[in-house]
């Protein structure tokens, strides 16, 4: 990822989210990643919880249509997205809780893991920030 994409990752607690919009919760696990539908726009925390038992990551991007995937067929091709990456949050162990900080203007944005064969498996999201 280039310096286009901001590479945030926080322990749950640190900083002040109040500062940095609402906290938003999102559940990481077995090929399952949940999150609101609707977040609101402007400075939002997204706290993540991986309940495992894997690794898990969360990617979000403005949402460019359909999402470029990787000649192996499981993973997205994140260097085609790097223009609309908001953040990525590095792979995380299970059992853990994770916030990172994002601006969110108006829009729609998928989030996503890109472990290999969780996209495909169903660990995505599509929400809207109005």
């Amino acid at each position: 990822m280039g310096a286009v994409a901001a590479l945030l990752a926080g322990c749950a607690g640190s900083g002040d989210a109040r500062a940095n919009g609402p906290v938003v919760d999102v559940v990481t696990k077995d090929f399952v990643l949940e999150v609101p539908s609707h977040v609101p726009a402007g400075n939002v925390t997204f706290r993540m919880h991986n309940e495992g038992p894997d690794d898990h990551e969360l990617i979000v991007v403005r949402a460019p249509g359909e999402l470029p995937i990787r000649r192996d067929g499981v993973t997205i091709d994140e260097d085609k997205l790097e223009d609309a990456t908001v953040v990525v949050l590095e792979p995380v162990e299970p059992g853990t809780t994770h916030d990172v900080h994002v601006n969110m203007p108006r829009g729609r944005y998928e989030l996503f893991c890109n472990m290999s064969g969780h996209f495909m498996g169903g660990m995505h999201a599509v929400v809207e920030a109005s």
